[in-house]
């Protein structure tokens, strides 16, 4: 999947076409939400009218998030501003490399790298 880390979006997208492709289930908002393109015109996909609530897994880390269902066109999920904020990733822009170094607390990421150390910690005790 492809994914567009993006500190101008104001929420986290994923791509219609790809959530019917992929036969994704999907949940009816409460109240539909209108979003603009970055250009500032409307979305081509009109109201954002569903949701999905997914995993995502990227290099051992997990996270179980929602993203607002819209056309997003080449990509597949666009991350947001907030998310950045939150979990502060290593970004190498020369390599293109992303490296989830500072998880917050909610993210499995912490609890992998903490059973790590536990699985090391009782092979060293034996």
């Amino acid at each position: 999947m492809k994914a567009l880390l993006d500190s101008g979006a104001t929420g986290m997208f994923t791509d219609k076409k790809f959530i019917e492709k992929n036969g994704f289930k999907l949940e009816k908002l409460n109240r539909p939400v209108r979003i603009r393109n970055v250009n500032g015109t409307g979305n081509s996909g009109g109201l954002v009218m569903y949701e999905i609530e997914v995993n995502m897994y990227y290099q051992g880390y997990v996270e179980r998030m929602r993203l607002d269902v819209c056309n997003l066109g080449r990509m597949e999920v666009i991350l947001d501003m907030p998310w950045l904020v939150a979990h502060n990733p290593e970004i190498d822009w020369e390599k293109g490399e992303v490296k989830m170094m500072r998880c917050p607390p909610v993210c499995g990421k912490n609890e992998k790298i903490k059973k790590s150390k536990e699985r090391k910690e009782a092979t060293r005790k034996r």
